[in-house]
């Protein structure tokens, strides 16, 4: 985890999958977003906003896309909350990041 500063967090888990207290590695993209569902289990989908260019027209056009994260029980996030994800190795057939911190609106 030397590429990617974030807080640790006050509470401890004992899960596998978590990038504090267990042995997942971190590499690649670093990204945030909004958290929309968390319904899944230690699982949280989360939505990018971003702008793509469009030379045709020379000006920017908004886009949005959801990427499901895993969600370590030390930090627990909800729904509506603003995250840091940080690419990881395949957790599931879907899952490419966890959740590594909690910011602050």
């Amino acid at each position: 985890m030397a590429a990617f500063t974030s807080k640790r967090p006050k509470k401890t888990c004992d899960d596998v999958n978590c990038p504090f207290h267990g042995t997942l590695s971190l590499r690649g993209h670093a990204l945030e977003g909004d958290v929309v569902s968390s319904k899944m289990d230690n699982s949280v989908i989360v939505r990018r906003d971003y702008l793509n260019y469009v030379p045709k027209y020379r000006r920017y056009e908004r886009r949005r896309s959801n990427v499901p994260a895993h969600n370590p029980p030390c930090l627990n996030v909800k729904a509506g909350d603003r995250v840091r994800l940080a690419e990881c190795r395949p957790i599931s057939k879907t899952v490419s990041f966890v959740v590594i911190e909690k910011l602050e609106e």
